[in-house]
């Protein structure tokens, strides 16, 4: 199968299935959801919608995070992963947040990269999400999932991201993400994918291939 019908099919499929797949953190401005997600790394989604209704009412606005110690954000924050530097982090961006950004979260992933505790992939799900911009947040499930499926064969979230904006339609890039991430949470899993009740088996490079092999074992036994 050529790569572009595999990145048709996907499409296709997901944009039947599911139109409006969305982040599964909890957020109600883009204030909100700039903490989470900075919150969210190597953390599930699921501990930081448990943090965060405490923060926010703490912290509701970037002003307010700014003029606090991280001592005080971590008592907040203590059951995510790295509290002290995440911490940190969030008092160093809300003040770069009020003080060069006017208290608005900027759309452009390299001003977003200069606050503290933004990388690119953090950067790039707020420009999507927020903005809805063509960019590629790449976690380790939309980087398991893509080369699986057989979307893109990249050997660095860097390289995987390229390939994927690359390829998919300018406007569901933004989706896509959420496609990639949901499918790998619930179905392609990383240990023991769960083939058999995924849905896009048809096109699945690693599903093929698996199933190839099993199929050669069943006649030499």
């Amino acid at each position: 199968m050529l790569k572009k019908e595999r990145y048709k099919l996907f499409v296709n499929h997901f944009a039947t299935r599911q139109p409006d797949a969305e982040t599964e953190l909890h957020y109600d401005n883009p204030y909100q959801l700039l903490v989470a997600v900075i919150l969210s790394a190597q953390c599930t989604d699921k501990r930081i919608n448990q943090v965060t209704p405490s923060l926010f009412q703490r912290f509701p606005n970037a002003k307010a995070l700014s003029e606090v110690t991280p001592d005080l954000v971590y008592d907040y924050i203590r059951s995510v992963s790295y509290p002290n530097n995440k911490a940190k982090h969030l008092v160093g961006m809300a003040k770069m947040l009020v003080e060069t950004f006017n208290n608005q979260v900027p759309s452009d992933i390299n001003e977003l990269q200069k606050m503290p505790g933004v990388g690119r992939k953090t950067a790039n799900v707020i420009a999507s999400v927020i903005y809805n911009a063509p960019a590629m947040a790449v976690d380790t499930h939309v980087f398991r999932v893509a080369n699986r499926i057989g979307l893109t064969t990249g050997k660095t979230p860097l390289a995987v991201e390229k390939e994927l904006v690359k390829n998919l339609p300018e406007e569901t890039i933004h989706i896509a993400h959420h496609w990639l991430i949901l499918h790998g949470r619930y179905v392609c899993v990383a240990r023991s994918p769960k083939c058999s009740i995924c849905e896009i088996t048809s096109f699945c490079k690693y599903y093929q291939k698996a199933y190839k092999i099993t199929n050669i074992f069943s006649v030499i036994s």
